[in-house]
This record gives C-alpha cells, structure tokens and sequence, in this order.
C-alpha cells in the first residue's frame, strides 16, 4: 500500500474482524497481520557478495507492503476470488486507500538447490 496514508477508519477494522473471523470457520485463514511503516525498518541488502545494512525511512518507496495473510484454498480459481473479495473490502469500508492485492503461491517444500 502507499505509504504515509491515514489509519484505516473503524469500519475497515470491523469488516476485517468478520472477514477474518469467516475465513478462519472455514479453515482457510491460517495466519496473518499488519505491519508498521518503514520509518524504522532496517533492510540487509545483499550484492556482489557485501551486506551492507540501510535504515530507514526509504524516501524512494511509495508502496510498501502494509501486512500479510496466509490462505489455503482447494483451487487457485478459489485463490483468485478469495483475493478479489479482500480487495473489494478494503474499497468498500476504506474508499480513500490506496493498495495492492498480491496473491502469491507458497511452495509446499523448498525448491532444488541451482547446482543439484
């Protein structure tokens, strides 16, 4: 989501309570949540072989992730609608919001190693 927007107003947090609460009945939510801006994140980044770390803020970042949910679905037709219905419910109950749904797959064990 970009960042620096106002909170979410109450009626955001109140559908995400049901929508979360609904989707964990049915065993598809498995984990989630929000995160704090990158004020004070600190990143690692990694290139050439050096770590070099970088405090933020980031002024070049203008969208930054804003939190996460780990969902299982039978199908990824069912992923797909069930990411499309978290996205209409922030436009409803947080019309002034602007952000991105990203629905990424999970691997269920870790790729082969590039030299395997």
């Amino acid at each position: 989501m970009e960042e620096g927007q106002a909170p979410p107003p109450q009626a955001m947090f109140d559908a995400m309570d049901v929508y979360v609460g609904e989707q964990a009945a049915k065993g598809v939510f498995l984990d989630g949540g929000g995160l704090f801006g990158t004020e004070d994140a600190v990143n690692f980044v990694v290139r050439n072989g050096e770590v070099t770390r970088v405090d933020g803020p980031y002024a070049e970042a203008k969208e930054v992730v804003g939190g996460w949910a780990i969902m299982q679905y039978d199908t990824l037709e069912d992923a797909i609608e069930g990411s499309r219905e978290f996205a209409e419910l922030h436009a409803k109950h947080w019309p002034d919001c602007s952000m991105v749904s990203q629905l990424r797959q999970i691997p269920e064990e870790p790729p082969a190693a590039a030299d395997a």
